[in-house]
């Protein structure tokens, strides 16, 4: 019988000894957000920096550390970051020039893992080994399988504050190469500020969702305030990328029982969790949870199984067309495609299903109309004119779908701020889409 503890202790390792195996040219995957290794990647960096070593590659999916090859401009050609989805280090090092994008959808990464690179290292954080060798890999499933699958080194920070999955990806000590301990508290989201225009936007989309119906929400104001608006409804089920603290307010009320769901009924389905510590901690040996990987939870294919699926996600600019950008302000880099057009096309294949995108009608302090009759120059189009469903701003629901673009554009007008509504009518008159 294997001894699984004397395994542990023969893998067991510094951040520090990890760093020397690196070598120029290494490429390393980490996993998504809450699941990423800040000992070992600045043991790496600071290796790299007193080192000659050149060309290192990291890809990371939503940076929630402060991560150096995104902060240091001087690591520039020695270590570089890649982007497939960008908090705010990653951001801020796209557009200073410094770092790079990795454009996809998210669905799709563990196709790109196994098809397109060859990983050197996968870096992951995980909870403590149980009893039989095995570490969850705590509150995510995204593109694990495909990383273990395809990276010659698989380096584990076991951290005593992960939660331990159990309908999740799980790891065995036998194919870790080296382990590393470090306990820390796990990154959360701030509290959100749920103001009078976002509970506007939210309760109108709620009056939209029927007991039963199948939900996914977005982070931000306009989710939470959406979800705060279904706590009086009854049956709703669960099929989310992100997993929020929103919904564990929704099953902890009785709003959400998955028992309408045609598929995983009884169970919440995502891919990750982030949040504060009360989702850390919800999650935690809970049979409710499932945390499956983002090729099989993102599928559209998959998501419209479930009837009166709802997808609820935020843009920053909608055009008269109904293409939305939400991963760019012009040429300025933001975030990413993620899952939105997955779950819009999901929806909207699900039988009664309904996809919204909600936003508030005006930016910087109401200067600016979000409503425009093109996309900002350079602005990326997240969800195209041929898939947006419902848009959605504090003064009412535009249903686009199926529509001309007379009647789209006459729908966004008479959701748009007030103010702007006559500039926007001279537009669209200008350009010969409305008489």
């Amino acid at each position: 019988m294997t001894d699984y503890k004397a395994l542990y202790a023969q893998k067991l390792t510094s951040a520090d000894a990890v760093a020397e195996q690196v070598q120029s040219n290494w490429l390393f995957g980490m996993d998504t957000g809450p699941s990423q290794t800040p000992a070992i990647m600045s043991a790496v960096a600071n290796k790299i920096r007193n080192s000659d070593i050149t060309g290192v590659k990291v890809q990371t999916l939503l940076d929630v550390y402060p991560y150096e090859f995104y902060a240091d401009e001087t690591l520039k050609g020695k270590m570089t970051g890649y982007s497939w989805f960008s908090s705010g280090g990653a951001r801020k090092a796209v557009n200073a020039g410094y770092a790079d994008l990795l454009p996809t959808y998210y669905r799709d990464i563990p196709r790109h893992i196994r098809v397109e690179y060859e990983y050197d290292a996968f870096c992951v954080s995980v909870s403590p080994m149980d009893s039989h060798g095995y570490f969850s890999l705590a509150n995510n499933g995204s593109y694990a399988e495909a990383m273990m699958d395809k990276a010659k080194r698989i380096f584990v920070e076991v951290n005593d504050q992960q939660p331990r999955c159990l309908c999740g990806t799980q790891i065995h000590v036998s194919q870790v190469d080296a382990i590393v301990e470090f306990n820390h508290e796990l990154p959360v989201l701030p509290p959100v500020v749920i103001d009078e225009t976002s509970r506007t936007i939210g309760n109108l989309i709620a009056e939209q969702i029927p007991d039963g119906a199948c939900i996914q929400l977005g982070i931000g104001a306009i989710p939470d305030a959406t979800g705060m608006a279904l706590k009086a409804k009854h049956d709703l089920g669960i099929h989310t990328e992100m997993f929020t603290d929103s919904m564990v307010e929704l099953i902890e009320c009785g709003a959400v029982n998955n028992s309408k769901k045609q598929i995983h009924r009884g169970k919440s389905v995502t891919t990750f969790a982030y949040g504060s510590k009360r989702i850390y901690d919800y999650i935690d040996d809970n049979p409710a949870i499932e945390i499956l990987p983002v090729d099989y939870v993102n599928d559209p294919e998959v998501i419209c199984k479930n009837d009166n699926m709802i997808s609820i996600n935020a843009a920053l600019e909608v055009d008269f067309f109904g293409q939305v950008c939400a991963e760019s302000v012009g040429t300025k880099h933001m975030s990413g495609s993620g899952g939105q057009i997955d779950y819009v096309r999901g929806a909207c294949q699900s039988r009664g299903g309904k996809s919204f995108i909600a936003f508030t009608s005006t930016a910087k302090g109401g200067t600016i109309s979000k409503i425009k009759p093109i996309l900002t120059p350079g602005a990326i189009c997240t969800t195209s004119k041929n898939d947006v469903d419902y848009i959605v701003t504090e003064y009412g629901i535009a249903h686009l779908r199926g529509r001309s673009l007379g009647e789209r554009t006459k729908q966004l007008i008479a959701i748009a701020h007030p103010d702007f509504r006559d500039e926007l009518t001279f537009e669209a008159k200008k350009r010969g889409i409305l008489i």
